[in-house]
Parts: structure tokens; C-alpha cells; sequence
């Protein structure tokens, strides 16, 4: 039934918001070929989103001057769980650096803030996880494609601390893979 009710949503939000760029599927191979350079600064960044475990409100641009690795994920969603425990190797082999964030959107319009919780709680995940508001998986969908309101596909992207963001290949990635990726940004 989920499944379905996702396809249904991910139908209509592919034909109603059509997506003004196209990202390149695949799986990561190498940090060269994973990141591509859109504008700065779009008006998301201002959304005000709820972090799931503490109740507290923030935007994406309360990070600026850090280095956000953003994906887009559901509860029901096999692939993010997998992309998570990735996500939590990558924060250990870097040491927890206080210039780096991670961001995870619920772009589930059926899940809320209680069940996000839950879920985090139950996997353990130490970084900011909220449910992403529809104007901003909205926003998602038509600046960057309409595969960030798929979470299978982990979709990712880093925004630097310039708020420029770069898109990562569609696919798992691993946290060396990761590592490879962030650490340029890190070091600038």
C-alpha cells in the first residue's frame, strides 16, 4: 500500500513540478565524477524545518559556513537505512567535525514528526533528520529533478560553505566513498 501511495505521489509530482535539471544516475565511482554546480543560495535554504529528536527549529542557512551533506529519505525506505548506517561510519572516520552537518528529509507527505523520531531513535542516527515541509520537497523536485522525492534512489547533495550546492550520483554510497567526496570541501 506504500509503495503505491509513493508511486502515486512521486506521478504527480513528476507531472504537476516537472524538474529543471536532470542529475546522472549511477552509482559513485570516484569523487571526480559525483558532483555538478548549481546557483547558490535558493530560497529553501530559509525554510524553517523541525529537527525530529529535539523539537528544535532550524533552517539550512543556520549552517552557513559548514559543509551539509543533505539526503532525502522516507521511513519505509530499506535503501536510507542502508544510507544511513553510511552516513554515521562516514561522521566517525572523519572524528565529528564541527564544521560538517548532516541533514535528512522526510519527503514522505504521509510520515510525521512522532513517527521521524521514532525512527531515529531506533537506528540510532545522531544528526539532524526532519520532515521536509511540501513547498520545500517542492522546491527539491524543480531546481534539482524530481529524483529527490524518490528516497531509493538516495538522493544526496552537498552544499558547500558558500551555500553552493552539488549533486551526488543516485545510488548507495559507502562512507569512504563519501569521505572521498566531503573532504575536498572540508579542507577549503
Amino acid at each position: 500500500m506504500k509503495s503505491l501511495r509513493f508511486a502515486i505521489i512521486l506521478l504527480f509530482f513528476s507531472l504537476i513540478f516537472p524538474a529543471c535539471s536532470t542529475v546522472p544516475a549511477g552509482n559513485v565511482s570516484g569523487a571526480e565524477s559525483t558532483v555538478t554546480a548549481t546557483p547558490a543560495a535558493p530560497d529553501w535554504f530559509d525554510m524553517e524545518l523541525t529537527d525530529a529528536k529535539t523539537g528544535e527549529t532550524f533552517t539550512i542557512n543556520d549552517y552557513r559556513g559548514k559543509v551539509i551533506l543533505l539526503e532525502t529519505m522516507a521511513i519505509w525506505c530499506p535503501n536510507c537505512i542502508i544510507q544511513g548506517a553510511e552516513v554515521r561510519k562516514l561522521h566517525e572516520a572523519l572524528g565529528h567535525p564541527e564544521n560538517f552537518v548532516s541533514i535528512s528529509l522526510d519527503v514522505d507527505f504521509y510520515e510525521d514528526q512522532a513517527s521521524l523520531k521514532d525512527y531515529v531513535s531506533e537506528f540510532g542516527f545522531d544528526w539532524h533528520f526532519a520532515v521536509a515541509p511540501l513547498l520545500m520537497a517542492r522546491a527539491l523536485g524543480n531546481l534539482y529533478s524530481a529524483e529527490y522525492l524518490n528516497p531509493p534512489l538516495s538522493p544526496m547533495m552537498i552544499i558547500d560553505r558558500e551555500g553552493e550546492v552539488h549533486h551526488l550520483e543516485y545510488g548507495i554510497k559507502t562512507a569512504e566513498t563519501l569521505q572521498e567526496v566531503v573532504e575536498p570541501y572540508l579542507s577549503e
